[in-house]
């Protein structure tokens, strides 16, 4: 059996109040539509088509990222429905040469591959068509199934079309289905728009393929729920990332308070990593086993290395070598690296920066645009001054360097292997190898002065 997918991707989202398109909406590091492109990959298709809309070149881009499927897209420039969504799909020629249609909502990032595949597999019975069903609690907004007196599915009716009796049903069309192909290309010619919306409505086809056979497929409510509001993706986001979590700690990776952990889908993590909670895992990052990350810590783009601890810190767009130690409170920033067994430690911030192996900024400091050697040690409360009001500087600190505390490096300054630069010095000059470099005024002490200082006062 042949199949495509048509996946149903132009409304705007009303709902959501946003000039964002409603399949652009993220939730847990992907896009709505991204979760349904995942979810139709492991379904051995001929070809997924995407009917864009609104924001059609957004939606269009994202499709063509996040699709390892071959790609079809078709514009649908009036949005007049869903039914409407597929016979231009059809019209244009995107479902020739199969025999088999999957029709997906593309806001309903909760579908898994084994949700659709059961549908596909009740299609290859032979009916005209098969449908995705569930039971919901509060079946408010959509298409209610309409059983007759032996069970067998008749129609379905729009929510804003039933009557009060059609209502009360609970049992919804999660507007997932496989048609054979050329009964629903006669079907969609026939569709009307008779009806509250004036739209064209996909359900509508069912009821005349019924005496060709329409299987109803039960899932679980939470696998078809769509998302339609911020609400409702809040939901879907934290019924994805349990999903994720779970993945992981079935994987050997410890999640200690899975309540207060947010790993997002494109996240990467080895076997015996701990994530301490309120640890926060974003975007492409990559963390290998025996990491230690949190608590209280965020992670965005970053490699983290076999062994390295972060804690109570952010990295954006790091690398973080073996053995390495991040924290606490500290922002590494894009371009900052750390090599094995480096450190940066408490309210250290770092910025387009490479700390040497086995080098250490330990407290209090700001390191920007800055090589540092190996086994350098860097005082608390020392800054590379890397910009003038123009342009960034660069600073290399060599090898087995000492900076003395409260330690100003004016760049453009090179520091050379062993040297020393005295505490509370500004250097602006280049420091030889081995040198030390001191920078201050000469101390002077004045005797009596506090005894000066309250005559003073009572006077």
């Amino acid at each position: 059996m042949s199949v495509a997918a048509v996946v149903l991707a132009a409304g705007k989202g009303t709902r959501f109040k946003s000039e964002t398109a409603k399949v652009l909406h993220k939730a847990a590091g992907w896009t709505l539509l991204r979760w349904v492109l995942e979810a139709l990959h492991g379904c051995a298709l001929e070809r997924v088509v995407v009917v864009v809309g609104h924001q059609g070149e957004r939606v269009r881009a994202e499709a063509q990222e996040a699709c390892q499927d071959e790609l079809a897209i078709v514009v649908q420039t009036e949005q007049r429905g869903t039914g409407h969504a597929v016979r231009q799909a059809m019209e244009a020629g995107a479902l020739d040469g199969v025999d088999t249609v999957l029709v997906v909502p593309g806001d309903a990032p909760l579908l898994t591959t084994g949700v659709l595949q059961g549908v596909l597999e009740a299609r290859r019975s032979g009916v005209a068509a098969a449908m995705l069903t569930a039971v919901l609690e509060d079946p408010t907004g959509y298409g209610r199934v309409v059983r007759g007196a032996d069970g067998m599915v008749q129609r379905i009716v729009e929510h804003r079309d039933a009557s009060p009796a059609e209502r009360r049903i609970t049992e919804v069309s999660a507007l997932v289905y496989a048609f054979a192909r050329d009964p629903l290309a006669t079907e969609l010619k026939r569709l009307s728009t008779s009806n509250q919306q004036g739209e064209e409505y996909l359900p509508d086809v069912i009821a005349p393929l019924v005496t060709a056979g329409v299987a109803a497929v039960p899932a679980p409510a939470a696998a078809v729920a769509g998302v339609n509001d911020r609400i409702e993706l809040a939901r879907a986001s934290a019924a994805l990332r349990r999903r994720i979590l779970d993945r992981h700690m079935r994987d050997g990776v410890t999640v200690v308070d899975p309540a207060t952990t947010y790993v997002e889908a494109g996240v990467e993590i080895e076997p015996d990593v701990m994530l301490l909670p309120g640890t926060h895992l974003e975007g492409a990052t990559t963390i290998a086993g025996r990491a230690v990350i949190g608590p209280n810590t965020r992670l965005v783009d970053t490699r983290i290395a076999e062994g390295a601890a972060v804690t109570y810190s952010v990295v954006v767009g790091g690398w973080i070598g073996a053995e390495a130690t991040v924290g606490p409170f500290s922002y590494l920033r894009p371009g900052a690296r750390l090599e094995a067994g480096a450190k940066a430690g408490a309210f250290v911030e770092v910025k387009q920066s490479t700390i040497g192996e086995g080098s250490k900024v330990p407290h209090l400091s700001y390191i920007g645009d800055t090589t540092i050697g190996k086994g350098t040690n860097v005082g608390a409360a020392t800054v590379t001054v890397n910009y003038d009001g123009f342009a960034k500087h660069q600073t290399v600190i060599g090898d087995g360097v000492r900076i003395g505390s409260d330690t100003m490096l004016v760049a453009p300054l090179q520091i050379g292997d062993h040297a020393y630069t005295g505490a509370g010095s500004v250097i602006t000059k280049d420091v030889p190898d081995g040198a030390l470099a001191i920078e201050r005024s000469e101390q002077r002490i004045i005797p009596g002065y506090a005894e000066r200082n309250r005559n003073r006062a009572k006077a």
